[in-house]
């Protein structure tokens, strides 16, 4: 018999019901990154702006000492791009970034390469040696090469020495201005390869090996496959690794710190080591901030040029 007031609707006991949240559960996520956030803010936004600050006063020994420095405008700056030296040193560290980071990318791509290819525990064997090398301490891997380089003992002239080249006996590497450069991005390159290596393997794990298969059946080469298949797939990673080891290497300070302290002579300085130099040695610390900020900038500058044309040769595909 039908209800009067028409028939009653059925019950859905399969369908899901939304589920009704408190109001206080959507914060709790930011809640939770909240400290890191800020204190991420406060470790690195605190110190950008304070020497940003600082470029544009005067701020010597006694300034630091008593306080009360003044404004000079742009006049630090305007002494910093007077000065010849500055744009020496900015050629340096472009040929610097340019000479690591095309030996970083293209060695780190063969070994991730040599990774794929490898049998599984040969490949562990190699990836852990490489997670071995990239988790050493700056400073101790800075000091094994200083010892590798050494003009007394050390191994590099007693390999040369015993392979016939005698002129490196008791050779000072670190005397000479492109010897010195040499060993520095050796250094430099030694430590950064693990990094590209690994991510760019991990990478390469993402590949459909369907893919590699058909261009095989097709009659393509390695070089052909690793052109056609494989860098058109890993394009943004590459670029992404590309970024990072451009600001890793732009910013290097450690290294050539602690190996020549930008000897000998200017050999080595690059604008990290000269906006200290600038800032210890001389005690004009507002002409080293606005170096280092004029580096932000070219870097800033010089990523902004990279992306803009990967962005074109994107759109033209």
């Amino acid at each position: 018999m039908n209800h009067p007031e028409g028939p009653r609707p059925r019950s859905h006991p399969d369908r899901p019901r939304l589920a009704i949240r408190p109001h206080g559960t959507a914060l709790w996520p930011y809640l939770l990154v909240a400290p890191t956030v800020l204190g991420g803010a406060l470790l690195l936004g605190y110190p950008l702006v304070r020497n940003l600050l600082i470029s544009f006063q005067e701020y010597g020994m006694g300034e630091l000492i008593r306080g009360g420095a003044g404004f000079v405008g742009f006049r630090n700056y305007r002494t910093v791009l007077a000065d010849p030296e500055f744009w020496e040193v900015v050629r340096r560290t472009f040929w610097w970034t340019l000479a690591n980071v095309v030996l970083i990318m293209v060695i780190g791509t063969l070994v991730a390469v040599m990774l794929q290819r490898l049998g599984r525990r040969m490949r562990i064997l190699v990836t852990s040696g490489l997670v071995l090398a990239w988790a050493s301490p700056v400073i101790a891997t800075t000091t094994v090469f200083q010892w590798l380089f050494a003009s007394r003992l050390g191994v590099v002239d007693w390999v040369l020495v015993h392979l016939g080249f005698e002129s490196f006996e008791g050779y000072s590497w670190l005397a000479d201005g492109p010897a010195a450069f040499t060993v520095l991005v050796l250094l430099v390159v030694w430590q950064s390869v693990p990094f590209a290596a690994v991510t760019l393997h991990s990478a390469l794990l993402t590949v459909p090996a369907e893919l590699y298969e058909s261009a095989r059946l097709d009659g393509a080469g390695a070089w052909r496959i690793f052109r056609s298949v494989t860098l058109p797939l890993l394009r943004p990673i590459f670029g992404l690794v590309l970024c990072l080891e451009i600001i890793w290497v732009f910013r290097c300070f450690a290294q050539i710190w602690a190996v020549t302290k930008g000897g000998p002579g200017q050999a080595t300085t690059t604008l990290p080591v000269y906006a200290y130099r600038v800032a210890q040695s001389l005690h004009r610390y507002d002409l080293g901030a606005a170096v280092s900020t004029l580096t932000v900038l070219l870097l800033v500058a010089a990523l902004i040029a990279y992306f803009r044309q990967m962005l074109r040769q994107e759109a033209d595909r």
